[in-house]
Parts: structure tokens; C-alpha cells; sequence
């Protein structure tokens, strides 16, 4: 935003300076207009003078007007040339500072496109992140009652001594070997006995 209103306050000094010139330009042409209708009285007045007084008294002030009313015009002239050249290039600055503005605009627009669609990619993640919360928390609840059972299972069975506080997992698993391993024993020694 910052580098769109410089590139806006550059062109609307460029177009300033456009219409000063523009401006200076119409007066130039005035002042060589002017000129013209001097010359043109001049010229007219040369006309109704006699032959005699031509010859005498005007020609010389002719010249004389002549060769400033020309150095005047040959100078407005040259003035207006560059002022034709200064007005081509502020109209290409100005053009080339609209293109900027524009491709600025562009830019900071893809900019705030790409942030949306960052935003709606975290706006997912944390729906994807809060789901998976509630899937452990369903998944941790489901364990727990679980290991309880497996934990009421075992410690209820005859000749297992019930635990005086909270049991490790290893614990648990001590204790269901053992049970296994007196059921295996067991079984054994009735097989045993009914071979026999």
C-alpha cells in the first residue's frame, strides 16, 4: 500500500509538471502569435508608406524589426521543441508509474490471495489437530478402562495377592505370566495323572 501511494503521489507530480509545461507551451505559442501580428503591422505599415519613405526612413527599421521579430521566433521555436520533448518524456514517466501501480496492485493482490489460502490451510490443521485430540482422548479412555479390567481380571483370580497401590504396566504383566504359567503347570499335571 505504502509503495502504491508513492508511485500515485510521483505520477500526480509528473502530471503537474505536465500541465506547467503545457501551460508555458500555450504561452509561448501566444507570445509567438503576437509576434506574428507585430510582424504583419510592421509589414502592413512598410505597404502603405511611399515608394520614397521605403527607401529612406523604413528600410533599415525593417531589417532592424525583422531580424529581432526572427531571433525571437527561431528562440520561442527552439523553446517549444523542448518543451514538445519534456512533455514526450513526463507522458512516458507517467505511463511507465501507472504500469507500476498496476503490476503493485497485482503483487499485493496474489499476496492476500496466498494469505487466505494460508489461512484456510491452519484453519484445517486445527480441525484435523482438534479431531485427533478427541480420537486420543476417546482411544485413552477406551485403554484405561480396558487395563482396568485386565487389571480386576487378574487380581482376582485365587492365590494372587491384591496390589497395595497403583500398579505399573510390567507389574500387570508379572502377574498374568505367573497365572499362565500355574494354569500351564496345572493342566500339565492333570494330563499327567490322566495318562496314568
Amino acid at each position: 500500500t505504502g509503495a502504491i501511494s508513492s508511485l500515485q503521489r510521483q505520477m500526480e507530480i509528473q502530471e503537474s509538471k505536465l500541465r506547467r509545461i503545457r501551460s508555458e507551451k500555450e504561452m509561448l505559442q501566444k507570445q509567438l502569435r503576437e509576434q506574428e501580428v507585430q510582424l504583419q503591422a510592421v509589414s502592413d505599415k512598410f505597404c502603405s508608406l511611399t515608394e520614397e519613405q521605403k527607401q529612406e526612413e523604413m528600410m533599415v527599421m525593417m531589417e532592424e524589426e525583422n531580424r529581432s521579430l526572427q531571433q525571437v521566433v527561431m528562440e520561442q521555436e527552439s523553446q517549444l521543441a523542448e518543451q514538445n520533448k519534456l512533455i514526450s518524456e513526463l507522458q512516458e514517466t507517467i505511463s511507465q508509474l501507472r504500469a507500476e501501480v498496476v503490476t503493485t496492485r497485482l503483487h499485493l493482490l496474489k499476496q492476500k490471495q496466498a494469505q487466505k489460502e494460508i489461512q484456510s490451510q491452519a484453519e484445517a490443521l486445527q480441525y484435523k489437530e482438534l479431531q485427533t485430540r478427541v480420537a486420543l482422548e476417546r482411544i485413552s479412555t477406551k485403554f484405561e478402562r480396558y487395563r482396568s479390567k485386565i487389571i480386576q481380571a487378574t487380581f482376582s483370580v485365587e492365590g494372587i495377592h491384591k496390589p497395595s497401590g497403583e500398579l505399573t504396566d510390567d507389574e500387570v504383566l508379572e502377574a498374568m505370566q505367573k497365572i499362565f504359567n500355574e494354569r500351564t503347570e496345572l493342566q500339565q499335571m492333570l494330563k499327567n495323572k490322566g495318562s496314568r
